[in-house]
This record gives C-alpha cells, structure tokens and sequence, in this order.
C-alpha cells in the first residue's frame, strides 16, 4: 500500500503563459523545477564521475 499520494499530471509546460496559473499554482511549478533542475545535476555528476572513472582505466 502506497501512501503517497499519485502525481497528478502536470498541467505547466515549459514556455508557457503564466497569467492563467495562480500564484499557489506558480509557487508549485517553482518548486517542481527545482526539485526536477536538483534531479539532473544529480544526474550530470554521477556522469561525469563515471566518464571519469573509464577514462582513468583506459588511459594509457
């Protein structure tokens, strides 16, 4: 059982109007980038680690 609630689909697209969006629904997008950009620089970093890593063990 899962108590999390289910992600609802994001209504926000990237270059969209913001005068639709409240300020409680802007507040939210914010917060959803920042957790998404925190996310791939995550992902950047173990990359960059790991092409590190092979170019250690193959360098000649």
């Amino acid at each position: 059982m899962d108590d999390e609630e289910p992600k609802k689909p994001r209504s926000f697209q990237i270059g969209q109007l913001l005068d639709s969006l409240s300020v409680d629904e802007l507040e939210e997008v914010v917060g959803d980038l920042a957790a998404e950009i925190d996310r791939i620089k995550a992902e950047i970093t173990r990359k960059k680690a790991d092409l590190s890593a092979a170019h250690s063990l193959f360098k000649t």
